[in-house]
């Protein structure tokens, strides 16, 4: 794996903290990110955006989203069956997960909705009045 050089983002800007510390701890853990489930991150609008992860065989109650400071974490914990089954073969992968995504600043969770075994995940990224673009009148 290629080591990330964050010496140009150092020299040149300021108050990149925590981009270069999120950048340097995706670079690190990249490799132990689990594959299960699988997921999509759609861009639907200019400041809109879509997770959706195939979840089948969960229900709702079986599943948790929490946004905290940034960090936007989705679990799903199956309930213990109550009856044995005997599988001559499983493909269907129902076991526990738990995974973290980075939100951007001011990006929050709009909604969340199932739909045909797919979770649904409505992110929105509102800027604040103070940090858009404006003019400044010359006096």
């Amino acid at each position: 794996m290629r080591e990330l050089d964050l010496s140009q983002l150092y020299r040149s800007a300021i108050g990149f903290d925590r981009l270069a510390a999120t950048l340097d701890k995706m670079n690190r853990g990249e490799q132990s990110q689990p594959s299960y489930p699988p997921y999509n991150i759609e861009l639907l609008g200019e400041h809109q955006y879509r997770i959706t992860m195939a979840v089948a065989g969960f229900e709702q109650d079986e599943l948790s989203i929490q946004s905290d400071q940034g960090n936007l974490t989705i679990t799903g914990r199956k309930k213990a069956e109550q009856a044995e089954r005997h599988y001559l073969y499983q493909g269907i992968a129902a076991r526990n997960f738990e995974r973290r995504f980075q939100l951007a600043d001011h990006v929050r969770v709009v909604r969340a909705k199932m739909e045909n075994g797919l979770l649904h995940v409505d992110l929105l990224q509102e800027i604040p009045e103070a940090m858009k673009p404006r003019t400044i009148d010359i006096e």
